[in-house]
């Protein structure tokens, strides 16, 4: 298609239009993030989605309306894309919203001007469509010069809005693009609404001005809201004469990057294979930086599995096109290039990015190429056109944490459907198992009466904020045994719900309080609080007395336990604050647990930290700590706090007023975030914070573990007992232990390269006797033998021994137990020994199973390890039989 008008790039198309209307008085919104506000959303999928509280009335503005770029990502049609020129899971829609200040007529107006006068698109390729019963908007068109012929009447599924069966609903007109005859269906009916690639809709106009009632009446709300999207891909392609967005310049910029790297040319008209694979990995990195530039991170649900499957699959497809390496993130550079002047925030973020991506990209490929061999194995044992069985695919996910997307996929390329049904059963299976897995869940036994209890009895108050000791505290129940009580006695476990406490509740990572509740000729030891939908329930020992429900009790917590909790508290946030200065902003608690003697917190980083960051972090905290800072706490409304920079608990609900914990009196103090524990009063309090160690727990989520105050002084007296011991052992002073260490690593090193050269040398007794018993195979000789004492690097170093020592065509299939009780494999032979028949890779497959193992390799080489080295005498045998001697 060659464009009659002037082309603009898609840096220009979106600056033209925010200008357009910015101009007209609409107020200039910046896109919003892709995790909505709107719990009802997983993502971003429309540029009205910012405006909802607009069209709701809840929230007004002063301008006659807004206008926004707004940032979208969609998966349901994650299939279809690459496959034709118009689908993509991540979109940029321009918007235009009024809530009462802009007319239909005006809105009608301006559409048509911004596509005549400002994009210069020939009215005479314009069409236009309308709901059915829409008179009103048909009319406007005609007034505006749209000839009869350019407008179609199209029924409610294609040009009426609904937010549901009831509530806010209007009609739509769009606007489509002819893109010409020659890439149309060819039938002369084709119009607006036909499937063919003829008639491109770029702009669609909702005008919300009903209220759908249950008896199906429609009477107009209050004022009419208007609601326009453009889509800028769409547009891109229109405005540069391209029949898809893939060949506009955005995405053609990642196309010929996909070349380079895959080496594979880009064929625009080709919607299968090679080109199809190019335009899912150039849509699928736009997707994955946006989303993770913007707080998503790679999971198993939500938001992280829809980064996951996008993310995984433009890996795969890089396979398809002969990409064994990492690649991805060439394509997230190349993403900042296009796109990062108008999205600051993918700059702002690149590091965090590449790192995940990297990460995450290295992880699908070995769970790729482990899967990939099982499931090359299961269609190949297929008959032609047969169905892969639900099993075999759920193993593949269970087993190997491959997608059932990509079997499906990859199953379908090789003329194979997948048993979809049997793999939903067997997934139904593991989640019965799992639950019968929790019956015994003790919890889950009191649920009917503190459901019961929470409907009959208030919330109870806590008072710990203010002391740990409070009089007259109430006993509004009594629970035992998953009952409600009205008594119990010396020597009873049971749960006391108080209208007032200053006992903490297990909340928020930060353990229940302990202490003792007591009253004349009443003593009860408290173990632990809980919380039950706002009731406290203290669980106690009853050590003297009987307590009866409607009791009156003196509540004292165990104040110096407690005091080790608030500095284990505070220090959490202080070490949050550290992480973000140290490793960025894209770090988020993702779980923690605050009890007196550690404190353990969870967050999302893409990789291990250095020994350099983490004495980075420990310093920081302790700056803070030793600065004396006071714990200033505050109570107000959710919006004041979040403006004050107050950090938020990501995916935590808070209501309308909320305690904001601040660590100093700055206006931009070093830690403010939202919190409901109880904390020191000044960092000095804390005394020292020790980090103890750091892992992993999951993918894009790092551990650290820390002590504080007297946990700390226990902690590094330990490390002081350990070091004094080891000098003792080593005969020296403590300060010369690092050097004993080093002088008796190299001395060991010594020795075990002694012991290998003696093992797997020349000199060999073991290999001397292995080459004497070599075996003639006809057409080359093959030493069978298990070498004790070696390793994996051990056997290919006999190889070359064996190799040296038989001459011309040879080969040898070795065993040995690693140090760590492990069988090893090892198939080896010559060029010459390969053409007369040996096939290493062949050999090894045929064996492992004999020590529970896995391997693979080429014809000259391969090797396995395994788990069950009773086996390797049984895998030896097992040689033999494949090579029939």
């Amino acid at each position: 298609m060659v464009a009659d008008f002037p082309t603009m790039t898609t840096a220009e198309i979106r600056s033209a239009f925010l200008t357009f209307f910015e101009e007209r008085g609409c107020k200039l919104f910046p896109s919003s993030s892709l995790i909505p506000d709107d719990p009802s959303l997983l993502l971003a999928n429309a540029g009205m989605n910012q405006f909802k509280q607009y069209y709701q009335g809840k929230k007004t503005m002063k301008e006659i309306g807004a206008t926004s770029c707004q940032k979208c990502v969609r998966t349901n049609d994650i299939d279809i894309i690459g496959s034709d020129g118009r689908h993509a899971s991540f979109f940029e829609m321009l918007g235009n919203f009024s809530f009462g200040g802009v007319s239909k007529r005006q809105a009608c107006a301006w559409a048509l001007e911004l596509s005549t006068e400002v994009f210069h698109l020939p009215i005479e390729r314009l069409y236009f469509t309308v709901f059915t019963e829409d008179d009103e908007t048909y009319e406007i068109w005609r007034s505006l010069g749209i000839e009869e012929s350019h407008i179609s009447r199209l029924g409610e599924d294609d040009n009426f809005w609904a937010a549901g069966p009831t509530g806010p609903c209007g009609p739509c007109s769009e606007i489509y693009y002819d893109m010409g005859e020659d890439v149309g269906c060819g039938r002369p009916d084709c119009a607006p609404g036909c499937d063919c690639d003829r008639f491109l809709e770029y702009w669609n106009l909702v005008f919300t001005q009903f209220d759908r009632q249950e008896d199906g009446s429609m009477p107009e709300l209050p004022h009419r809201n208007l609601d326009t999207g453009m889509g800028l891909e769409r547009m891109s392609a229109i405005m540069q004469g391209k029949t898809s967005f893939f060949d506009s310049d955005v995405m053609q910029g990642l196309i010929k990057l996909g070349e380079d790297v895959t080496g594979v040319a880009y064929v625009s008209d080709d919607y299968t294979g090679p080109s199809r694979s190019l335009r899912i990995i150039a849509d699928h990195a736009r997707s994955v930086d946006f989303m993770i530039s913007d707080g998503i991170l790679p999971g198993n649900e939500g938001r992280g599995y829809v980064l996951r499957r996008l993310l995984r699959r433009a890996v795969f497809h890089g396979r398809l096109l002969g990409v064994e390496g990492p690649f991805l993130t060439r394509f997230i550079d190349e993403v900042n290039v296009l796109m990062g002047d108008a999205y600051p925030e993918l700059l702002k973020n690149a590091q965090l990015v590449r790192g995940i991506v990297a990460a995450e990209e290295e992880r699908f490929s070995k769970t790729l190429d482990t899967g990939r061999i099982y499931l090359d194995e299961a269609l190949d044992a297929l008959e032609e056109g047969a169905v892969l069985d639900g099993a075999a695919a759920f193993k593949l996910h269970d087993t190997f944490g491959f997608p059932i997307d990509l079997t499906v996929e990859i199953a379908e390329g090789a003329g194979h459907a997948v048993d979809i049904d049997g793999f939903n059963r067997e997934m139904e299976l593991q989640r019965e198992r799992a639950r019968a897995n929790v019956k015994g869940d003790a919890w889950g036994s009191f649920n009917d009466i503190w459901v019961e209890l929470s409907d009959a009895l208030p919330a109870t108050e806590f008072t710990g904020y203010d002391g740990c000791v409070l009089d007259g505290a109430r006993v509004a129940a009594l629970v035992a045994d998953g009952e409600r009580a009205a008594a119990a006695h010396a020597g009873d476990t049971v749960e006391v719900v108080l209208d007032r406490t200053p006992f903490y509740a297990e909340m928020g990572g930060q353990v229940g309080d302990t202490g003792v509740l007591t009253a004349e000729g009443v003593r009860l030891r408290v173990t632990d609080t809980k919380s039950h939908n706002g009731l406290y329930a203290h669980t106690a020992v009853i050590e003297e007395g009987t307590l009866h429900e409607g009791a009156e009790l003196r509540a004292e917590v165990d104040e110096r336990r407690r005091a080790l909790i608030q500095r284990n508290h505070t220090a959490t946030h202080l070490l949050d604050a550290a992480l973000k200065e140290i490793l960025g902003s894209h770090v988020n608690q993702a779980g923690s647990l605050v009890a007196p003697e550690h404190l353990r917190f969870d967050f999302t980083h893409f990789e291990a930290l250095t020994s350099e960051q983490l004495r980075q972090v420990e310093e920081l905290v302790n700056r803070e700590i030793f600065a004396a800072k006071p714990v200033v706490t505050r109570v107000m409304g959710i919006e004041e706090a979040k403006a004050s920079g107050a950090v938020a608990l990501f995916g935590e609900k808070y209501g309308d007023v909320v305690r904001v914990v601040s660590c100093g009196t700055e206006e931009h103090p070093f830690s403010r975030e939202l919190c409901g524990g109880t904390h020191a009063a000044n960092t000095a309090e804390i005394g020292l914070f020790r980090i103890t160690s750091e892992s992993s727990t999951g993918s894009n989520v790092r551990r650290i573990e820390a002590v504080t105050s007297l946990g700390a002084v226990e902690y590094l007296e330990e490390r002081e007992r350990l070091l004094a011991q080891a000098a003792a052992g080593l005969k020296c002073r403590a300060d010369e232990v690092p050097g004993r260490i080093e002088a008796l690593q190299k001395q060991l090193r010594e020795t075990e390269q002694k012991l290998k050269a003696a093992l797997t040398g020349g000199a060999s007794d073991t290999i001397g006797r292995a080459i004497d018993g070599a075996l003639d195979a006809g057409g080359y000789r093959v030493v069978i033998a298990e070498l004790p004492g070696l390793d994996a690097a051990g056997l290919r170093e006999a190889w070359d021994t064996i190799r040296g020592k038989l001459s011309g065509a040879c080969a040898c299939v070795l065993a040995t137990v690693t140090e760590k009780g492990a069988p090893a494999l090892l198939a080896a032979a010559t060029d010459d020994a390969v053409k007369a028949g040996f096939h290493a890779g062949s050999v090894i497959k045929a064996i492992v199973p004999a020590v529970d193992g896995r391997g693979g390799g080429k014809p000259t080489m391969a090797q396995a390890g395994g788990k069950d080295a009773s086996g390797i005498a049984a895998a030896l045998d097992a040689a033999r039989a494949e090579l029939g001697l």
